[in-house]
C-alpha cells in the first residue's frame, strides 16, 4: 500500500503488510465489496484498488 493506493507486489518483495487475492476479477470484486483490504491491512478509510485491478485483469486475459 502506498498513500491509500494498493500496490500489486508481483515479485513478493515489498516490505510491510500484504494481502493475497486470487487472479480472478470476480474475487477482487468480492473483496472490494466486503471491504476486505482495509481490514486485512489494518487501515481505516477507502483504498484505491485500480492498480491491483489492472494486474488481476491482465492475468485473467492471459489464462
Amino acid at each position: 500500500m502506498s498513500g491509500g493506493e494498493l500496490v500489486a507486489d508481483e515479485r513478493r518483495r515489498l516490505p510491510g503488510r500484504g494481502a493475497w487475492v486470487h487472479r480472478d476479477p470476480a474475487c477482487l470484486a468480492t473483496a472490494e465489496r466486503k471491504r476486505a483490504f482495509p481490514r486485512a491491512l489494518r487501515v481505516s478509510g477507502p483504498l484505491d484498488t485500480s492498480g491491483v485491478r489492472s494486474v488481476v485483469e491482465r492475468f485473467a486475459t492471459e489464462e
